[in-house]
């Protein structure tokens, strides 16, 4: 595959790096609108690829023209958040930028298929598809999986086992009203809730949702990158190879979960054509009104864009 990584800031360049280390491409085209910034960096990894045994040809540009017949394209460009701020704050600045860049993904590469990571995720995911004119399953959003790591990594961190042991499912917007699945939450197959109180479980909810944030608190003048990265990149291989991974993504929902008309995180099967099936879970009344909520946030939001 040809893949064109937009954006060369932290989360940009992590994700082009993880896609060379992972030999996940024939060629990788790191893609921004500073002059020089991602040709130095994607010169950079090529260099390094001889070390690993990589034959990804990266090559950085700030000309769209490069990124002509890309396979996959993932969009990572947009400001980040600072201490303060919510996602949704960066909604007006961002979707003019995923606008603008989805335009020149449909001039140069008309077949891609599109991973948003730009946030607020949701809205900016239907911006890329709105723009694209795309079929729903080829402009999928990384969320759930991100925020469901940050759910594993707690639940390992609490219970002192390995996360590989772990599995998790959160749902619904990238946001405060994100609904991590307690139900469906295991650690070797046990249910976390047979081995954790209620109390230590609902602050790990809670510290999943504050995940972002928390990060950007700390670093002051960027947002998280390694744990986005890599989950954006779990993704790209699972559509590369064509693996058949259920993920939880956001998707543009018609019926599915009683939603229809708005992109929301939910489980999906991810192969080489995109979003292949979304998984239908049988959810409980509780969780569905989760869901419902998550969903309006941020259908309320897509309804502000002017695009």
């Amino acid at each position: 595959m040809k893949i064109t990584v937009v954006g060369a800031g932290n989360v940009g360049a992590s994700v082009a790096q993880r896609i060379v280390d992972k030999s996940l491409a024939r060629e990788l085209v790191l893609i921004d609108v500073i002059e020089g910034m991602p040709q130095g960096k994607a010169l950079d990894m090529f260099e390094s690829s001889p070390i690993d045994g990589s034959d990804v040809h990266a090559i950085g540009s700030n000309d769209y023209a490069t990124t002509v017949n890309s396979d996959l394209v993932v969009i990572t460009s947009g400001i980040a958040r600072k201490p303060g701020m919510s996602r949704d704050d960066l909604q007006n600045t961002n979707a003019a930028i995923v606008k603008s860049v989805t335009e020149n993904i449909v001039k140069y590469s008309p077949n891609a298929l599109i991973l948003m990571v730009a946030n607020p995720l949701d809205v900016m995911t239907y911006v890329a598809m709105k723009v694209s004119g795309h079929p729903r399953n080829r402009v999928i959003g990384m969320a759930g999986v991100l925020d469901s790591a940050r759910f594993r990594s707690f639940i390992a961190e609490a219970l002192s086992v390995s996360v590989a042991d772990v599995q998790a499912m959160v749902l619904g917007g990238h946001g405060d009203s994100m609904v991590p699945l307690v139900r469906f939450t295991t650690v070797a197959g046990i249910p976390i809730t047979e081995l954790l109180p209620k109390e230590t479980i609902d602050n790990i909810v809670k510290r999943t949702r504050n995940g972002g944030i928390e990060i950007v608190n700390y670093l002051k003048t960027g947002s998280a990158y390694y744990a986005p990265s890599a989950s954006t990149v779990q993704m790209v291989e699972a559509i590369v190879k064509d693996k058949k991974r259920i993920l939880p993504s956001s998707v543009w929902l018609e019926g599915e979960y009683n939603l229809k008309g708005v992109i929301v995180g939910v489980p999906i099967k991810l192969g080489a054509s995109g979003c292949e099936e979304i998984i239908q879970l049988s959810l409980t009344d509780e969780e569905q009104s989760a869901l419902e909520k998550s969903a309006n946030d941020v259908r309320e939001n897509i309804a502000k864009l002017n695009i």
